[in-house]
């Protein structure tokens, strides 16, 4: 899932030891569906370097025990599944914590571990529901985001709250409890409708797509441009380069409905004379917000990210060269990690196992169990 794997990405980026565990035979669901590189999932490459892997069947003894065995030494456990799931394996926060009384125990979900949703299902679009954020999307209807908003960004509060758990490991000598809920983060994202509600403001569109200042606009070759000139400064900009300097008065918060659909009509008039780069040439040195709006693949051959370093590449064992996504954090002085690889599925299992005092013979036994 993309809430435990980009929490994890990150973490190891930041110099972790994660070890990720899968089931024996199937793994990570996520490894295997399309669209694959070679045999892996691309997006699975993407997420999933700087970790090991380790199978375990957690429905057998033998593999609960060696999950104890590892959270005995572990700093941080980190689970998505739905609640009440690791307790009835014996696998929760209280039976671990008695194991490692210092153990961070965090998990993400859908709705949390409290809550009369706390064991409906969900997805990503359900939780932006509840949060009062796809409301908030579009003019006349709903618009569904380009990404899963809720799984990525609870993936970033889930790494923020372990470091901030690790530090106060440090203060209170003991480790503790996370319960991470998605539709909880996108409900605090959503600050700036609640607090127009807040204040008794009427509900306004302007940034999602009422306004003629921060819209997108077709251009002439059937690409878009977006314009982001909330201030009267960067606004002036535009029209001047546009060669319509008469559009400048009429910038304003209080204009009607009708007259900011009539601007929006004149503005997309104008941007339809010219292709997209076109105008990008003649904004290129005004000091207006005007992008235009990329495909990924323009994304990904964009010179600002390109000299932010944004992309590297990496060796994998069987996919060869593959491309991946840097951290967007610049430390001046312990600049993110690059070791490894995404892992195959159960690639350290036996690595992990030595390191926990087994033998070769109890290894080999654990696989004909179907513990590993």
């Amino acid at each position: 899932m993309l809430p435990f794997e980009y929490c994890t990405m990150i973490l190891a980026d930041l110099g972790a030891d994660v070890l990720k565990i899968e089931e024996p035979k199937i793994g990570d669901y996520m490894r295997w569906i399309p669209p694959k590189l070679k045999e892996e999932n691309a997006i699975f490459l993407l997420l999933n370097r700087n970790k090991r892997s380790m199978t375990l069947n957690l429905r057998k003894e033998a593999a609960k025990e060696i999950l104890k065995r590892l959270a005995a030494e572990a700093d941080v456990l980190f689970e998505s599944f739905r609640p009440g799931v690791m307790e009835r394996l014996g696998l929760g926060y209280e039976e671990l914590s008695k194991v490692n009384p210092n153990l961070i125990y965090c998990s993400s979900t859908g709705y949390g571990q409290t809550g009369p949703y706390r064991n409906e299902p969900g997805h990503d679009i359900n939780y932006i529901s509840i949060a009062g954020i796809l409301e908030r999307t579009g003019l006349k209807e709903p618009v569904i985001p380009g990404i899963p908003v809720a799984d990525m960004t609870i993936g970033v509060y889930s790494a923020l709250a372990i470091l901030a758990a690790l530090l106060a490991r440090d203060r209170i000598g003991k480790g503790q409890y996370i319960d991470m809920s998605m539709t909880d983060c996108m409900l605090s994202y959503n600050i700036a409708n609640i607090g127009d509600y807040i204040a008794g403001k009427r509900e306004k569109a302007e940034l999602r797509g009422e306004a003629p200042y921060y819209n997108v606009y077709q251009t002439k070759d059937g690409k878009w441009l977006s314009i982001g000139n909330i201030e009267d400064k960067f606004w002036a900009e535009m029209c001047e380069g546009m060669g319509r300097a008469d559009l400048i008065e009429r910038h304003s918060f209080g204009l009607s409905d009708e007259e900011k659909e009539e601007l929006k009509r004149e503005l997309q008039e104008v941007f339809k004379q010219k292709t997209r780069d076109e105008w990008l040439e003649i904004f290129k040195d005004k000091d207006t917000c005007v992008t235009p709006v990329q495909t990924v693949e323009e994304a990904l051959n964009d010179p600002n990210f390109i000299e932010r370093g944004m992309f590297f590449e990496i060796d994998h064992p069987k996919e060869g060269r593959i491309k991946q996504i840097a951290l967007p954090i610049k430390f001046s002085e312990t600049p993110c990690d690059r070791r490894s690889p995404p892992p195959l599925l159960g690639e350290h299992t036996t690595e992990v196992l030595k390191g926990l005092g087994y033998d070769e013979a109890k290894i080999e036994e654990l696989k004909r169990e179907g513990v590993i």
